[in-house]
């Protein structure tokens, strides 16, 4: 524990049957200029961290759930649902402009040398983006560990498709589809799936994580794990957030979480 916080952490469930040391990283800066304290602000009566904790616990893979944050007050809600805070983010890594891998990197070097321990699956958790399941979760390292990519990152198929409805406009004004196949489409059904990065689920190697040329989530061995439309939406904003509210309210999305 850093000398300037103090705290107590909750003891975290381990499956002793998983066979690869799984380190799960929920990071969560005090700043935020869409939406003031989005990460601390009550949803259903929970501060927005705590649904993304307590799914990482519910799912029981991890080894270690930690929390990354430059936030006294987060660090203390975060262990107070299950979260360790072993250390404190510095604040070159706590800007807008920061890479998220930059600060999954440095986490995952801090927690190595903490807990003396290799970790071989590193998991991004973006506590802005909470609709997501379980299962989800195990699907996600079912694949990862089927397909072993440097990468993997939840998506949701993509309402426009730059082969059929979305255009782009020339330095000249002219206006053209985005991308072309040679031949024309003309149902949105007919045209090549594209997706959306929905900023839910992120897997990593540890030898991808831990290369400071790497800069994305995006690597040239990735691979997609589809979730289910309602996921798409992500917290940015007041609306955001009380359309999300909105959902679990009206059970239009089902937390499996209490």
């Amino acid at each position: 524990m850093p000398a300037n916080y103090s705290g107590k952490s909750q003891p975290l469930k381990i499956n002793m049957k998983n066979k690869e040391s799984i380190l799960v990283i929920i990071a969560a800066r005090g700043g935020s200029k869409g939406l003031k304290n989005k990460n601390i602000k009550l949803l259903m009566g929970k501060p927005l961290i705590a649904h993304t904790i307590l799914q990482a616990k519910k799912w029981g893979r991890a080894t270690t759930i930690v929390c990354s944050t430059d936030s006294k007050k987060i660090a203390k809600l975060s262990e107070r649902y299950g979260a360790d805070v072993p250390f404190m983010r510095p604040k070159y890594l706590a800007g807008d402009k920061v890479a998220k891998t930059e600060v999954l990197r440095h986490a995952l070097i801090k927690c190595e040398n903490i807990y003396n321990k290799v970790y071989d699956i590193i998991v991004d958790l973006d506590v802005t983006s909470p609709i997501r399941k379980i299962s989800d979760l195990d699907k996600c390292l079912r694949l990862f560990k089927k397909r072993r990519p440097k990468t993997l990152f939840s998506v949701t198929r993509s309402r426009r498709n730059p082969y059929f409805n979305m255009v782009e406009e020339k330095r000249d004004g002219r206006v053209s589809l985005c991308k072309t196949t040679g031949k024309r489409v003309f149902a949105r059904q007919d045209a090549p799936p594209v997706y959306d990065m929905n900023a839910s689920i992120y897997f990593y190697s540890r030898k991808y994580l831990i290369d400071i040329k790497d800069s994305t989530a995006i690597s040239d061995n990735s691979c997609i794990y589809v979730m289910d439309e309602i996921s798409r939406f992500d917290i940015d904003s007041v609306l955001d957030f009380k359309f999300i509210e909105f959902l679990m309210k009206e059970r239009i999305w089902n937390n499996e979480v209490r």
